[in-house]
C-alpha cells in the first residue's frame, strides 16, 4: 500500500459505520473489569452490560470477547496479585471463569437476554476444521438472539499456544463472524504517540493506514491484564485487512463510541479486503513446514503475484500434508509469502528444481500444476502477525 494512502473511510465515516453496526463485536480487557487487589469489579461489569442490553435491543448482534477470568479467581483462591507462574494462572481462570460468566449471565438475563459462552485457544481458530465449527456455533447463536461472550481458555491454554491477550482473540472474532465494526476498550483512552505517561505524548484521533503507523508501544499496560497497546494495534491489522472498521476507546466511554462520538481512536479499513479464507491464513492459521525459493521464484512471487513452481524450490523442511499452510522462505530465510501446499512433503523432493512438463511426463499429469497456486497465498511483510 502507498505511503500516501488516505483511508478507504474518512474518521466521520468510520465512526459512523461503527454506530450503525448490524454486527459489532466488542473486546473489554482485565483492567477494566477488575484491579490487581479487589478482583472483579461488579459495578464496571453491569455498567458495560446496561450498554450492551442496549445495542441488542436495538437490533443489533453484540459478540463480547471479555477478559477477567484469571482476575475474578484471584480473590477466592487467596491471591493477592495475578501470578507469574502458568499453573497458578490456570487455577485462578478455572475459578474465575465460572465467576464471571455467573455475573454475565444474571445481569444479561435480567434484561431478557440469553449468553452463550465460547472458550477458545489458538488451535480452535488454525485448524480449518475448528475454525468453521466455531463459526457455526457462533453464526447459530447470533441468529437465535444470544449474545456470545466469548474468551480465551486460560484453564487449558499453554505458554506456547496462546493468543496472548484477547484483542487478538477480538479481532480474529470479528473476522470469522463477519463483524461490521470491532470496538477495544482499554484502560487507556486512545492510541498515543508514546506512552501515555510520556510528556510529549499525543492522542491519535484517526488512523487511516495502520501498516503505515509509527508509534511507541515498548511499554506494557497494567499489572492486572497481559496485554498493552502493541496487541491492540496486532488487532487492528488483522480486523481492518478484513475491512472492518476499528475503535479503540477507554471502557467507560462504550456509550460514546456506539453512538458515533469522536472518542479514542478510529482505525480505517483497507479499501480491498481479503477473502475469509485468505484472512484465516494470514492471521490464524499455523504454518506446518517451510519452502525455500530460488531468487527467481521469490520475484515471480512476490512481484508479478505468480503461483510457486517446482523449478523455483531449492529445499523443503518440515513434515506435511496437501493443502496445509506452509511458508515460503526467500534465500536469506525470511518468510515471505504463507499458502496452502498442493503436495505432500514427502512427494516433493524428487520435484525440486524441475519444470512442469518435464514432472509430468515423467510422473504423471498430476504433477503438471502448481505447488502453491497464487489464489492460495497471502503476502507477509511488516504488518503481517504471525501465530
Amino acid at each position: 500500500m502507498s505511503p500516501d494512502f488516505d483511508g478507504a473511510l474518512t474518521e466521520e465515516e468510520v465512526r459512523r459505520e461503527v454506530a450503525e453496526a448490524r454486527r459489532i463485536v466488542i473486546k473489554v480487557g482485565s483492567s477494566s473489569l477488575s484491579s490487581e487487589s479487589h478482583g472483579l469489579n461488579t459495578e464496571r461489569v453491569a455498567a458495560l452490560v446496561r450498554t450492551l442490553a442496549g445495542c441488542h435491543d436495538e437490533g443489533h448482534d453484540v459478540v463480547l470477547v471479555s477478559s477477567g477470568a484469571i482476575a475474578a479467581g484471584l480473590s477466592p483462591l487467596g491471591l493477592r496479585l495475578r501470578p507469574r507462574d502458568l499453573a497458578h494462572q490456570q487455577a485462578a481462570a478455572a475459578v474465575g471463569q465460572g465467576l464471571l460468566m455467573q455475573r454475565y449471565t444474571e445481569l444479561f438475563n435480567a434484561r431478557g437476554i440469553l449468553v452463550g459462552q465460547v472458550l477458545l485457544t489458538v488451535e480452535d481458530l488454525t485448524r480449518k476444521a475448528s475454525y468453521t465449527n466455531a463459526l457455526r456455533t457462533l453464526g447459530t447463536l447470533l441468529r437465535m438472539g444470544a449474545v456470545p461472550i466469548i474468551n480465551e481458555n486460560d484453564a487449558v491454554a499453554t505458554h506456547e499456544v496462546r493468543f496472548g491477550d484477547n484483542d487478538r482473540l477480538a479481532a480474529l472474532t470479528a473476522q470469522l463472524v463477519r463483524a461490521d465494526a470491532l470496538v477495544l476498550l482499554s484502560d487507556v483512552d486512545a492510541l498515543y504517540t508514546a506512552h501515555p505517561d510520556e510528556p510529549d505524548a499525543e492522542p491519535i484521533t484517526f488512523v487511516p493506514d495502520v501498516e503505515q503507523l509509527n508509534v511507541d508501544t515498548h511499554r506494557i499496560g497494567s499489572g492486572i491484564g497481559t496485554g498493552g497497546m502493541t496487541t491492540k494495534i496486532q488487532a487492528a491489522q488483522i480486523a481492518t485487512s478484513a475491512g472492518i472498521p476499528v475503535v479503540l476507546a477507554r471502557a467507560e466511554a462504550i456509550e460514546q463510541v456506539l453512538a458515533g462520538d469522536q472518542v479514542g481512536t478510529a482505525f480505517s479499513p483497507i479499501d480491498r479486503p481479503r477473502p475469509r479464507r485468505l484472512l484465516w491464513l494470514a492471521h490464524a492459521s499455523v504454518s506446518r513446514g517451510e519452502l525455500h525459493l530460488d531468487a527467481g521464484a521469490v520475484r515471480a512471487v512476490t512481484q508479478r503475484n505468480a503461483s510457486l513452481l517446482a523449478a523455483g524450490i531449492t529445499e523443503v523442511i518440515g513434515d506435511f500434508s496437501a493443502g496445509e499452510p506452509v511458508d515460503l522462505m526467500d534465500p536469506s530465510g525470511r518468510p515471505i509469502a504463507r499458502g496452502l501446499v498442493n503436495f505432500d512433503a514427502a512427494d516433493l523432493p524428487r520435484m525440486l528444481g524441475r519444470n512442469s512438463h518435464e514432472l509430468a511426463a515423467e510422473l504423471g499429469v498430476e504433477y503438471e500444476r502448481e505447488v502453491v497456486h497464487r489464489d492460495a497465498m497471502v503476502p507477509l511483510n511488516h504488518g503481517s502477525v504471525l501465530p
